[in-house]
């Protein structure tokens, strides 16, 4: 988890040889760096559970089978020459005690610490060896079995998967200003910028930063901006200028527990009806919510493409426990990745004798002309306008306005849309229902389950025109089931009330988390063996 005012943190690795996709309670070895780890999470500890740590260092000294006392100190400053390097001493440990070589991680203090010297880099790998060759030597009770080492992989989060989606849609402008947890989108943004010729911008709050990132859109390039509840709730009214001026723009809202500060470091998912109702007045909008990083990757260039295509503000949804996590990956598929430039070129627009921003079509999608490019004069008003973006206050040409942006776009809008993950068994008896960060807590629960249960997800990240049935009868499924579960991190089952609303479907049970930290495999399991009985 983040910290903004310090104080105890922790890092939860978790590595198998099958594929996993959510977090887990027991812990096999805890490395406490403080006496706080030690009586925060030692009783966490599983059966084979060990806690590594440093009796000198921490001035106390615990006996029994599970705890492995190592110098960690005291080896940082005799080979690294450093107290930094305790981590160092200690991440080498954990590979001994897992009968791990030092290669590889040698290998990663070379990429990372580099720049700095060979004296720095010789350092730290004298200390990783240090606590390596002390834990060969030393850990007689370790019961672990040596892991098989696979082929090298990709280590990603979703902040850096939607970054990179951003980058592989062609976006050029990034503004934000920074609140956790959606700062991680700008950084990674601004570490490629040069690379990539993109113009990051942190603003001084984040009604200038939704607005930048307005300017840019309309003066002809794809524009993102990103923040949290919060800072969403400063964006609003740029929300809807954008919704008037049917101005392409892409919003990344990063979910954390509220109202106000709420818990700034922790997670949650109470931000869906805020993004579905924010803005006055009436306009469409798509809001998708990714629980991966490779559906947040493809979802952002779907972002992208949907919101120029149409002229309209799309929603990525994501949320604390996501940003601050990372997966491996093999490699994401980017054979599904679009790029149309869908703005009018030049070209299309020689032909044209008066070029109309807002001109009326049958499909509510007027020629999107960059300022500048031509001879036409690219026009538009936050007020009512006309076909030319002129303002108006008749009432018949805001009917055909209203039409034009709302009721003729928002069936082809709804036509892009695809049905959820389907996920278990085919005629399941259960049925868990999540959306965006419950994927990998739910899809674990259905995997352990059907030993023994005829289960099933379904799992929704294109939330926002609600997905049709036609290409797969979701309902159909759902209401087979003997049993339905929603499963979300917010007090109210904001998801489930959407579900109704747009569907009639009710479920026959709920099971909600509200207290800012995530599900844990176990915890969501005995959720469901209560409803179960």
């Amino acid at each position: 988890m983040s910290r903004v005012r310090g104080g105890h943190n922790f890092y939860q690795m978790r590595v198998s040889d099958k594929e996993i996709s959510a977090s887990r309670g027991p812990v096999d070895i805890l490395v406490a760096l403080d006496s706080d780890s030690i009586s925060s999470h030692s009783k966490e500890l599983s059966a084979i559970g060990v806690v590594v740590y440093d009796s000198a260092a921490l001035k106390e000294k615990h006996d029994g089978s599970q705890f492995f006392d190592v110098p960690l100190l005291d080896l940082a400053l005799k080979n690294g020459g450093d107290k930094i390097m305790v981590n160092t001493v200690a991440t080498g440990t954990v590979l001994g005690m897992l009968g791990l070589g030092t290669d590889i991680f040698l290998d990663i203090l070379r990429e990372i610490l580099g720049k700095k010297g060979e004296a720095v880099l010789s350092a730290n790998a004298n200390a990783a060896r240090a606590g390596h060759e002390f834990a060969g030597r030393e850990c007689l009770r370790c019961e672990f079995s040596t892991p098989a080492i696979g082929t090298k992989k990709m280590l990603i989060g979703i902040n850096e998967a939607v970054g990179l989606g951003a980058l592989a849609s062609g976006c050029k402008f990034y503004s934000a200003y920074p609140m956790t947890p959606s700062t991680g989108i700008m950084l990674y943004i601004a570490s490629k910028a040069k690379e990539f010729e993109v113009i990051v911008e942190q603003a001084e709050d984040e009604i200038a930063a939704i607005n930048m990132a307005l300017g840019a859109s309309f003066a002809g390039i794809r524009a993102m901006t990103g923040t949290s509840g919060g800072g969403f709730a400063l964006m609003v009214e740029g929300l809807s200028l954008a919704a008037m001026t049917e101005t392409p723009i892409v919003i990344a809202l990063a979910q954390r527990p509220g109202p106000a500060t709420g818990l700034p470091t922790r997670t949650e998912q109470g931000d869906l009806l805020f993004a579905l109702h924010a803005g006055h007045g009436e306009f469409p909008r798509v809001i998708f919510a990714p629980g991966t990083p490779e559906q947040a990757f493809l979802l952002t260039n779907k972002a992208f493409d949907l919101a120029q295509k149409y002229q309209i503000p799309v929603f990525i949804l994501i949320d604390q426990y996501l940003s601050d996590s990372q997966w491996t990956y093999d490699g994401f598929n980017l054979n599904k990745l679009t790029l149309t430039d869908w703005r009018a070129t030049e070209s299309e627009l020689e032909g044209v004798k008066d070029y109309k921003r807002h001109f009326l079509t049958d499909h509510g999608i007027s020629p999107f002309a960059r300022p500048g490019t031509s001879r036409h004069l690219v026009v538009t008003d936050s007020d009512e306008h006309d076909e030319d973006g002129h303002l108006i206050e008749d009432a018949a040409t805001r009917v055909q306005m209203v039409d034009k942006r709302l009721f003729r776009k928002m069936p082809l809008i709804r036509s892009e849309i695809t049905p959820p993950v389907f996920y278990g068994n085919s005629r399941p008896d259960i049925i868990l229902t999540g959306w965006g960060s419950t994927y990998g807590i739910m899809k674990e629960a259905v995997n352990i389950l059907s030993e023994t249960t005829k289960v099933a997800m379904l799992h929704f990240s294109e939330i926002f025109p609600f997905p049709s049935s036609q290409e797969l009868d979701y309902l159909e499924i759902l209401g087979k089931a003997n049993m339905t579960i929603i499963v979300e991190q917010n007090a109210s089952s904001q998801f489930a009330r959407l579900m109704k609303t747009e569907t009639g479907f009710e479920f026959t049970g709920k099971i909600n988390r509200y207290d800012g930290r995530p599900f844990l495999v176990e915890e969501l399991l005995g959720e469901i063996s209560a409803y179960i009985g």
